[in-house]
């Protein structure tokens, strides 16, 4: 049976690169590219497919927030989040949103095929430090988490763009959100982690590897 595809990400290059890993192998086929969130949900809405392999951080709507949005429009569908961010927290995060599997980019072309086909055949494809975190997360009284954990999806969105350099104008422009509630989202974000400026912020971020040094 044939694995339909919807390759979802920004950089041409990197679909490119995908088209002919998936290409080497007889029972993937691409169906389908989008290079930002508006993209991906015309392609959900008008092509009949397997997984969506999804790049976090396209421009527009936070990863997480599309995922939801792609999982409310066809529930049965599944996400395989490929992804720069080796932070165990990304991981979580998304798989809690709705996403089946997660891989870096960095992974091998053996590793994406293996988890698109677990993933089509219903099963699911994370790393073993990314399932303890599920599984202690879910447990009563689980192990301590990072203190970024409590921050909300947006928040999460909010803090990576500006600590990658973009002003709460740009945040609020790519987000589709008003400069006032980006400003409220980074004072919420800022005070549950204990930072006093931006220079803190970089800092945390890079710390935690929530942004590329």
């Amino acid at each position: 049976m044939t694995i339909r595809l919807v390759l979802a990400d920004d950089h041409a290059i990197v679909r490119e690169g995908l088209k002919r890993i998936v290409g080497d192998v007889g029972d993937l086929q691409v169906v389908g590219e989008a290079a930002d969130g508006t993209e991906v949900m015309q392609r959900v809405r008008e092509l009949d497919f397997d997984v969506l392999v999804l790049d976090l951080s396209m421009p527009g709507r936070s990863g997480m927030e599309l995922i939801k949005l792609v999982k409310a429009e066809k529930p049965r569908l599944r996400i395989l989040v490929l992804s720069m961010h080796q932070e165990t927290q990304y991981a979580v995060r998304a798989i809690k949103s709705g996403a089946s599997g997660y891989l870096t980019k960095e992974s091998a072309p053996a590793q994406l095929e293996q988890a698109l086909r677990k993933i089509a055949a219903g099963g699911a494809y994370v790393s073993t430090e990314v399932a303890e975190q599920l599984a202690l997360g879910a447990m009563p009284g689980g192990a301590a988490a990072a203190t970024h954990e409590a921050l909300s999806d947006r928040e999460f969105d909010v803090l990576r763009r500006l600590a990658i350099g973009d002003s709460v104008t740009d945040v609020a422009s790519a987000l589709n959100l008003s400069v006032k509630t980006v400003s409220s989202h980074k004072a919420n974000a800022m005070a549950k982690l204990g930072l006093h400026n931006q220079t803190d912020l970089v800092r945390y971020a890079l710390r935690h590897g929530l942004i590329e040094p």
